[in-house]
């Protein structure tokens, strides 16, 4: 018998970043059907260059680099879905070049690609193009069904009042795959189905949105149907490289998500704070894994009472 010795880990699965990945493309088919329901075919046109775009950076990148091909791993599409999904569907299509080239370019492959980046590469680009094109950014429109006229997010200080019906059913102004939240609630059932993502980080999230709004007086269930908090707590704040790995990490690394969602949204100048805290807790991420939550594995007391 030949014994081989490697570092670990020892015991592997079955799982490949290609087959997450097509997972996860499959559930944010749900939003790109509910995208084109809502507000036409051009939401196709939107993700469709977005997804496409980001996988030519890529290739590019790599190439350039003379780095291992990664473009079939479907990462740089997961990107390109994520980031077209959380545009206003009138957008121009010159701006999402700056979007895709922040995200692929600037965050991931800077950084030396998939595994490497600090921040959600999605999240990056979308607040790059949020803060050089907030006229473009937010200008919202409404499904083309209801009344196709530019209007603000209901979380905006000038919004129309919206029922919390029409905020569950996506019939309100916001970017392409935030607004339905029955499509976003399939694609997290799907992923737990297939043991994608954890449960911990969007129950805490979104929990800790919902008791921090009502601690604050304000309305809980408003909160939680309004913007991007769904779309970010499923697909966002999930992101295998920049969230924490143990359970109790997972707890903080969400609760802070939270916390700093509420206070952008109530007490700042913003009327969404999805973005900013979840990169924010990205960022802060690395420190959330050095707390030691638990024993570490292999140490103890030995019978004589000391430390081993």
């Amino acid at each position: 018998m030949k014994l081989s010795v490697s570092s670990s880990p020892h015991l592997r699965a079955p799982v490949t970043t290609e087959r997450i990945m097509r997972d996860v493309l499959i559930s944010l088919l749900p939003c790109v059907a509910a995208g084109v329901w809502l507000f036409g075919l051009r939401t196709l046109l939107v993700v469709g260059i977005s997804t496409l775009l980001c996988m030519f950076l890529e290739f590019t990148c790599r190439f350039i680099m003379k780095r291992e091909q990664t473009v079939g791993d479907l990462s740089a599409a997961v990107t390109g879905v994520l980031l077209g999904l959380t545009l206003p569907v009138s957008i121009p299509i010159p701006l999402i070049i700056v979007g895709c080239v922040t995200a692929i370019v600037v965050v991931k492959q800077m950084f030396g690609g998939l595994g490497n980046n600090f921040v959600n590469p999605a999240l990056a680009g979308r607040i790059v193009m949020l803060v050089s094109f907030p006229t473009q950014m937010t200008g919202f429109t409404t499904p083309t069904w209801v009344d196709a006229v530019t209007t603000a997010t209901p979380l905006a200080p000038n919004a129309e009042a919206a029922s919390l019906l029409d905020l569950f059913l996506g019939r309100v102004g916001g970017c392409i795959g935030e607004t339905c939240k029955i499509a976003i609630l399939l694609g997290l059932a799907y992923l737990l189905i297939r043991r994608v993502i954890s449960p911990i980080i969007p129950l805490c999230y979104v929990g800790t949105v919902a008791l921090f709004s009502l601690a604050v007086g304000a309305d809980a269930l408003f909160q939680l149907l309004s913007g991007g908090l769904l779309f970010g707590a499923v697909f966002m704040a999930t992101d295998y490289v920049t969230s924490p790995v143990g359970k109790w990490g997972k707890v903080v690394y969400a609760v802070g998500c939270g916390l700093i969602t509420v206070l952008i949204r109530l007490y700042a100048s913003l009327p969404e704070g999805v973005s900013y805290a979840i990169v924010l807790m990205n960022i802060l991420c690395p420190l959330i894994e050095r707390i030691p939550f638990g024993k570490t594995f292999g140490k103890g007391k030995s019978k004589e009472g000391k430390t081993v």
